[in-house]
């Protein structure tokens, strides 16, 4: 009998472009390593097609989200919010997301982007639906929102999550889990530093592929079985085996999603 536990991949933007080359294989590479539930994060409008037909080629292993990045948050945001909230009102999603603030490349969107945030932090709590948040140079900006927002039924993920630990606490106490992936390998990554303080039951794992590959990938292309990699370094982090690693960060991510 096949005792190796389940891994789940909680962020992985299996429709990108990146893997159109390779896609099949790539997703096969992955299930053969044992990550076996891909959680897809929606970037806007443009993409949802490819996101239906990933599902459809594998029903068992994907999971859709619905949502619109902030990055993506332009002067059509109220267009593609309308999206969002037509495509959650048809069909199941596992969460909203991915949603949030993006200060790093464009500061001119903020207040669009704070009302996109705030938005679709409404309709997950609609929906009863997990949020996974992309937060980039600007934690003080989320946790204004989620203070703001903050329920009982306000939880989900704090996707590739960089900050600190007083951030990460703070991320928690708002019913976050932590998604960790390719950043905790990294010689500058700085959460590897802190992260064995933060209770496992707080914890997944996701990959961002194609982007934030581990080391030794770092730089290269990121794909869902280098979870693998991450998996071995929080083994070393927190001092427990690689099974156990798999099996908690899964369950967590059950938790969250409710499958």
């Amino acid at each position: 009998m096949n005792s190796t536990p389940i891994i789940t991949d909680t962020h992985t933007h299996l429709y990108s472009e990146e893997f159109d080359q390779d896609r099949d294989e790539m997703i096969q590479r992955a299930i053969n390593a044992g990550v076996t539930r891909f959680f897809i994060p929606a970037i806007d409008a443009a993409a949802t097609q490819s996101m239906y037909d990933l599902e459809k080629n594998y029903p068992d292993n994907v999971f859709l989200m619905m949502g619109l990045h902030p990055t993506y948050v332009k002067d059509n945001y109220l267009e593609e919010l309308t999206h969002v909230e037509t495509e959650l009102s048809k069909r199941k999603f596992y969460a909203v997301g991915e949603i949030g603030i993006d200060l790093y490349w464009d500061k001119t969107h903020l207040k669009e982007q704070q009302i996109a945030f705030k938005r679709q932090i409404q309709l997950a709590k609609q929906y009863k639906l997990p949020i996974v948040i992309h937060c980039r140079e600007a934690f003080d900006e989320i946790f204004e929102v989620l203070e703001g927002e903050k329920s009982e039924d306000l939880f989900g993920i704090f996707h590739c999550f960089s900050g600190t630990l007083l951030q990460a606490q703070q991320a928690i106490s708002y019913n976050m889990k932590l998604g960790i992936g390719g950043v905790v390998t990294f010689k500058n990554g700085k959460i590897d530093q802190f992260l064995n303080q933060i209770d496992l039951k707080h914890i997944v794992l996701e990959t961002d592929s194609p982007y934030l590959a581990p080391i030794p990938y770092r730089g290269k292309r990121n794909e869902s079985s280098y979870l693998v990699n991450v998996i071995a370094k929080l083994s070393d982090i927190y001092g427990v085996s690689a099974e156990e690693i798999a099996a908690i960060t899964t369950q967590n991510s059950k938790d969250v999603f409710g499958i």
